[in-house]
């Protein structure tokens, strides 16, 4: 698809978006209190979506690394999503990714780095998946999770990564795309978790050229809207403006989508009048779909828009990620 579509112009309205990030702590509804469970998450997303903007120092730093250590869970060596929660490689991920993003070093972990590490090892299985946490649920966002947690530490060793490649290559379908555990639907975040956990651990060369692969995430764009679905025959959503173009991205094939329509969809998703980016136009934002439309935006074209450009492995700042990371999915040719 041709990337000089002719499409409406549409603007972004970014001073309104960080205000919808800095106002969504004030915003203490019955579904917040529902929604403890994604807290950590959710201030990743947060811290993500205004780190993307060059809009962090909106945020009072101190606060932001006191909430994350306060989500410690002693017991499991884990992160949890809020105050006395277990804890889960969900939120431990987001809390090391945000402690990486104001300190490169992560030397504020002091004396609990070796416990996260032997929290997030003792989640691995036998067949090389992960669990969530001690109550077995197996997925293979785990296996993402569990590998940025240590690439993040400077922790990944072959003990780890060669188990985890063999059981993320089991969960390829015939289609070319990844489930969440073998034999399970193929789905574009699950596509997302699998190739990013091959490109962390130096494998993604294994599946570098499965055209099933690129056709199936090149078939996610939905038309005439110009947005990505999750899988065939469903809504186009803008998650997954992260989710698909990010493993694009990584494959060197973001030019096999229309980016202009791409982008078009995204910026019609904006509440034009209290900020934030909902899944489609006319919907209810909210911070995860905030987060993920702005990411998708600076893969677009991250200089437009005056952004960071973020990594589609981590999605975080290329400028957080180069000073660890071995492999630069910029380095392939397009």
């Amino acid at each position: 698809m041709s990337e000089e579509s002719k499409v409406e112009s549409v603007e972004f309205i970014e001073d309104k978006h960080v205000q919808y990030v800095i106002d969504q702590d004030s915003h203490r509804s019955f579904e917040y209190w529902l929604s403890e469970h994604l807290r950590l998450n959710g201030l990743y997303w947060g811290v993500t979506t205004l780190i993307t903007m060059n809009k962090l120092d909106v945020l009072p730093e101190n606060e932001v690394i006191e909430f994350v250590i306060s989500c410690w869970d002693e017991k499991s060596g884990g992160f949890g999503a809020f105050p006395n929660h277990d804890g889960h490689l969900l939120s431990t991920h987001s809390a090391l990714q945000i402690l990486k993003i104001y300190d490169n070093d992560l030397k504020i972990l002091d004396t609990k780095r070796s416990k996260i590490i032997s929290f997030v090892k003792n989640l691995q299985l036998e067949d090389g998946s992960f669990q969530g946490d001690r109550f077995g649920e197996v997925d293979t966002r785990f296996i993402y999770n569990a590998v940025s947690c240590f690439a993040l530490l400077g922790e990944l060793t072959p003990d780890i990564t060669e188990p985890a490649t063999k059981y993320i290559l089991k969960c390829q379908n015939f289609d070319g795309g990844f489930g969440l555990v073998p034999g399970a639907e193929s789905h574009a975040a699950q596509v997302f978790t699998c190739l990013a956990a091959l490109a962390v651990v130096d494998s993604l060369h294994i599946v570098q050229e499965d055209t099933r692969l690129i056709d199936w995430l090149s078939e996610r764009q939905v038309l005439p809207s110009g947005g990505f679905n999750g899988r065939p025959e469903k809504l186009p959503d803008v998650c997954y403006s992260w989710w698909v173009l990010s493993s694009l991205a990584m494959l060197g094939k973001q030019h096999y989508v229309d980016l202009k329509k791409l982008e078009n969809f995204i910026l019609t998703c904006q509440d034009f009048q209290e900020g934030g980016i909902s899944d489609r136009p006319d919907n209810q934002t909210d911070i995860y779909h905030t987060c993920f439309g702005i990411t998708g935006l600076s893969l677009i074209d991250y200089k437009k828009y005056n952004f960071k450009e973020i990594d589609p492995i981590y999605c975080m700042p290329v400028e957080v990620t180069m000073k660890f990371k071995k492999w630069k999915y910029n380095d392939i040719p397009v």
